[in-house]
């Protein structure tokens, strides 16, 4: 193929990655699975393929064929709305394609003008782009730091900022797996009639009553907008955003990704209807994912000398981005997929390995995964090179 120098500057940026040791490429999925998000076990469950199974034989369309607001609204999709504004306590309930349309979908829609977001510095990047097609200004506060959130909407009203503030949270953040302080931050948003939404994307199913997530004491309140991913540990498609009946219809008439996108498809609100389900009647799923998060803990202190973050997700802080992922490929070579994650994605100087502990191991896998991690580790630099 003949040189095109209108590409020139793509392989360009593609060649400056390569060098910083940042280029991603596709892999297949191989291995031990210490990498998904699929926490419960449940993408491949014979209860899920056998509801939807089940659907197709009663003629459940693949596709939605149109938005929701022209022929895409189907049964299936008002029977999981439905269901999941009484499973999550919620006057409303909209089902989106993706966690990350959701997420795109609240901030470049809901805040006004007058408004103003604050976000968690840690916060999803759906919420970051979605905030890039709001009108309204927004201001990052330090991680968990609740007096951070208060100080921002604070220095907004000092500005003469007359509009309603909007804070933005992960419950449980996706590289680090720890904990947003929800109690701090409804008060500060009560206090200040502000609106609180709470990504719950690495929660839901895994912590809470029946595995609504970390922000269920939450539930029901005027000012709170939740988003429960699909496609993590309820191991469908998809993202349930729970809000109050006002914001709902304003998205259905005001959100142009609602507006104008094809509806998600019709068996993955069946089979999410069914995880919900999954969550009430096998409540043993989470209890065995609690212990192996416990004994993942345990077995990285004894053999890493470091502490489990008290979640499923488990990171691994190496700071070099070329060694994090020698230690990655050297990991998958002895047949265990965990992934390296280097910045933009996390903080510079902060790259590491994201183990993410699930049902689809056992404690033998768990065990023999540290075994490999403090074997490779020594070959990397601090706190990492002295594991014994």
């Amino acid at each position: 193929m003949e040189s095109a120098p209108a590409l020139d500057r793509y392989q360009a940026d593609l060649d400056r990655l390569s060098h910083q040791s940042r280029l991603r490429s596709l892999a297949a999925r191989s291995g031990i699975d210490f990498s998904s998000n699929d926490y419960l076990g449940l993408a491949s469950s014979k209860r899920l393929a056998a509801a939807l199974t089940a659907a197709i034989r009663l003629g459940t369309p693949i596709g939605a064929g149109g938005s929701r607001l022209l022929r895409g609204n189907t049964a299936e999709h008002e029977a999981l709305e439905a269901a999941a504004a009484r499973f999550f306590h919620a006057e409303r309930t909209l089902f989106f394609g993706s966690g990350y349309l959701a997420n795109f979908a609240i901030f470049s829609t809901l805040p006004q003008r007058e408004d103003l977001v604050v976000i968690d510095e840690f916060v999803h990047a759906s919420t970051r782009d979605g905030l890039r097609a709001c009108r309204a200004p927004f201001a990052v506060a330090r991680h968990n730091d609740a007096a951070s959130f208060e100080d921002a909407i604070l220095a907004y009203r000092a500005r003469g900022g007359c509009g309603h503030p909007w804070i933005a949270v992960e419950s449980l953040y996706s590289m680090d797996g720890d904990r947003a302080p929800l109690d701090s931050l409804a008060a500060i948003a009560d206090h200040h009639d502000a609106f609180l939404v709470v990504d719950e994307a690495h929660a839901t199913g895994v912590f809470g009553p029946d595995g609504r997530g970390l922000g269920a004491a939450l539930e029901g309140r005027h000012n709170l907008i939740a988003v429960h991913t699909c496609s993590k540990a309820l191991g469908s498609a998809g993202a349930l955003v729970t809000l109050p009946r006002v914001l709902a219809d304003f998205l259905v008439n005001r959100c142009r990704p609602f507006i104008f996108g094809t509806a998600p498809s019709p068996l993955m609100a069946v089979a999410s209807l069914e995880s919900l389900a999954i969550l009430k009647d096998e409540p043993e799923r989470r209890a065995r994912l609690a212990r192996l998060i416990d004994y993942a803990a345990r077995e990285s202190e004894v053999k890493l000398g470091t502490p489990g973050s008290g979640s499923q997700i488990h990171p691994i802080i190496i700071g070099d981005d070329a060694a994090t992922m020698s230690a990655a490929a050297a990991l998958q070579e002895r047949g265990f997929d965990v992934r390296g994650i280097r910045p933009p994605t996390v903080p510079q100087g902060t790259a590491r390995l994201r183990v993410s502990i699930t049902l689809n191991v056992d404690e033998q896998a768990v065990s023999a995964l540290f075994d490999a991690l403090a074997s490779e580790l020594r070959e990397v630099p601090a706190p990492y090179g002295n594991a014994s």
